[in-house]
């Protein structure tokens, strides 16, 4: 009963386990440049307001004092990587978080699908900031997508660039979820969960160390891998991780999911509107169709 998802599956907001909402709400606006959507005390909603109206949410924290901070070696988030649509926009983004928290950048690559610099915030999750080459320029090998990692001179990407509506701060260009990766315990037991049992399609396999998944030929807007967390079993709630959204275009397609995670003995809460359920190592996965 596998079938795959969508063509135009997307992912959604991630959500965040935060001690500190302030600090954190300020490294996601002020740093990365996303809007504040909403704020309620306890619960803080960043994005972008999307060009066809409306706000595109991104990362919501939510205050959960008296959690502790999940071990390196537990299964959980990895990176939630945010994209922007333009190199422009990036650079602006980059050189925020680098002014913002100089000590928060951990590296830069060149995938050959994609550039990429990564950070991690103020709690220590793992934050890549990236913009994508344009789909003609990807290439595939056997149905595998060729990526590479090449070294990035972020100064100079930086100085290439730049703007001066850049230097003057992030929050311009569009911005949305382009994918999310994810620390697991072994790549087997993601590889049925995300291909055979979501229906992602798998685009990469390092076999033992990492899978990539997406829909619509798409490098890959999910990965999981064990670099830091083989072996890792199921997670307690901690700081961190708190969900992970996708969007799948229609109803009919999240009745589709909703059945075929049924057929698998996958237990699902279903409210009408989103269906929810647990990976191998109780990531939680909640799925909603997109808005008219």
């Amino acid at each position: 009963m596998i079938e795959q998802l969508a063509a135009d599956t997307a992912m959604g907001a991630v959500t965040l386990n935060v001690a500190d909402l302030d600090a954190m709400t300020a490294y996601y606006r002020d740093g990365v440049g996303l809007e504040l959507l909403s704020a309620d005390g306890s619960r803080a909603v960043l994005g972008r307001t999307a060009p066809e109206g409306g706000g595109r949410e991104i990362v919501i924290l939510e205050q959960t004092p008296g959690l502790r901070h999940a071990a390196p070696h537990e299964a959980g988030l990895f990176h939630t990587a945010i994209l922007f649509d333009s190199e422009a926009a990036l650079a602006a983004a980059v050189y925020s978080v680098a002014r913002m928290l100089p000590g928060s950048f951990t590296g830069s690559s060149d995938h050959l699908v994609s550039k990429a610099f990564y950070f991690d915030d103020p709690e220590g999750n793992g934050v890549e900031l990236y913009w994508d080459r344009d789909r003609s320029a990807w290439s595939w090998t056997h149905g595998q997508i060729e990526m590479s990692t090449l070294y990035l001179d972020p100064n100079a990407f930086l100085q290439q660039n730049l703007t001066e509506q850049g230097l003057a701060g992030a929050g311009w260009g569009d911005a949305r979820v382009g994918h999310v990766h994810l620390s697991v315990g072994d790549i087997a037991s993601a590889r049925e969960f995300y291909v055979d049992r979501l229906g992602w399609d798998s685009t990469i396999e390092l076999p033992g160390q990492a899978l990539f998944v997406s829909a619509g030929k798409y490098h890959h807007h999910m990965a999981m891998n064990i670099w830091n967390s083989r072996g890792a079993g199921r997670r307690q709630r901690t700081l961190g991780l708190g969900r992970v959204d996708i969007v799948v275009p229609t109803a009919d397609d999240l009745g589709a999911l909703d059945e075929r995670m049924g057929h698998y003995g996958l237990a699902t809460r279903n409210d009408g509107r989103t269906v929810s359920v647990d990976d191998p190592w109780g990531n939680l996965i909640r799925v909603e169709a997109a808005r008219a």
